[in-house]
């Protein structure tokens, strides 16, 4: 195992910025950097031994500063939407960007997780991202510390390992937002990839994709996934939840999750047998399609386009806080955050 390090460019602010390639004894090969702590690019091999990069990313910085679609950055404090952009915790009313109709998606778009320099702590097979934030940033509260680990396993496991700590109760809801296609990043639709998900219920989402509150089943379902089928088989069917999200943009929630680390996706691509197997110790996933991907200028002189990558976000439920029966992500002095993620290449 190896972990080299490359100077990037620097920020706009000054901040120099480097890459770091994790690669194991097969040549299994884990781009990150230290910008949004990002995910660059996942290069395995295929059925017949080629390598390919299943990770779809920008060519250089200028891209990653746009990076409208949140391509392989860790999003936060508040992945996913809340509501009208406003929360409560303890009778106290907190407020965000209003960025996304008249929601709140990922915190915010200029100063999130996801647009900041981090510090970067390397091992023999892991590079750890550090962050602060004061007390009040961008809606939040709490002077709080983010960390996020990659690493990547002799067995070709890349695990993310989340820990954030906070000195208020505060909203916490991380994830990473890497888009994936297992027939190679610039490999075109991911419609004809096979997948399956330890998912029995979704939350349904009205208007502006926000959480109606409720649990349904995924039976009788376009959502039922969990039997092994194509990802395009039911995007297109005549379903209102499908239309509401221009395909999959949906929160599926995890059979059995009890904060232990279980398997709850598993999918494959028929063009290169490449699959990847993915756990969680959270309680679920939001599965994107990639419906909003237009002419996506990306590495490698690819342009991405509608439904070329999908995402597993591993989550609390959207808008999690403003529902009482969802679960808890409001964490602070006697509640650390931490989760572990884990995407696993056979």
């Amino acid at each position: 195992m190896t972990v080299k390090r490359e100077f990037l460019g620097e920020s706009k602010q000054g901040a120099p910025i480097y890459g770091y390639h994790i690669t194991n004894e097969k040549g299994t090969e884990l781009s990150v950097m230290n910008y949004g702590a990002a995910i660059r690019g996942i290069i395995v091999k295929d059925k017949d031994g080629n390598k390919v990069d299943v990770a779809l990313g920008y060519e250089d910085l200028s891209g990653y500063y746009g990076n409208d679609c949140f391509l392989g950055v860790v999003v936060g404090p508040s992945a996913n939407r809340v509501d009208k952009g406003t929360y409560t915790i303890d009778g106290k009313k907190f407020t965000m960007a209003i960025n996304d109709g008249e929601n709140n998606l990922h915190s915010d778009f200029d100063n999130g997780l996801h647009k900041r320099v981090w510090d970067a702590d390397e091992s023999e097979d892991s590079v750890t991202f550090t962050l602060k934030a004061e007390d009040g940033d961008i809606g939040f509260s709490g002077n709080r510390e983010f960390k996020v680990t990659y690493s990547l396993s002799e067995d070709d496991a890349v695990s993310i390992h989340y820990h954030a700590t906070s000195d208020a109760k505060t909203l916490m809801n991380i994830t990473n937002h890497c888009y994936f296609n297992l027939s190679g990043h610039g490999a075109g639709s991911i419609c004809d990839h096979i997948a399956q998900f330890n998912s029995s219920t979704t939350t349904p989402v009205r208007a502006g994709l926000i959480p109606t509150g409720e649990y349904t089943s995924v039976e009788g379902t376009p959502f039922d996934f969990r039997k092994e089928k194509a990802i395009g088989k039911d995007i297109d069917v005549d379903n209102e939840q499908l239309k509401l999200g221009g395909g999959y943009d949906h929160n599926f929630c995890i059979d059995g999750a009890d904060g232990t680390k279980r398997v709850f996706a598993t999918v494959k691509s028929p063009k290169t047998g490449i699959t990847m197997q993915c756990s969680t110790t959270l309680p679920a996933f939001q599965f994107y399609s990639g419906n909003f991907l237009d002419a996506e200028g990306g590495k490698d002189g690819v342009t991405y386009k509608k439904r070329d990558g999908f995402c597993l976000e591993t989550q609390f439920h959207p808008d999690c806080i403003n529902h009482d029966n969802f679960p808890d992500p409001v964490f602070g002095p006697e509640r650390e955050y931490d989760s572990i993620t884990v995407y696993r290449f056979i």
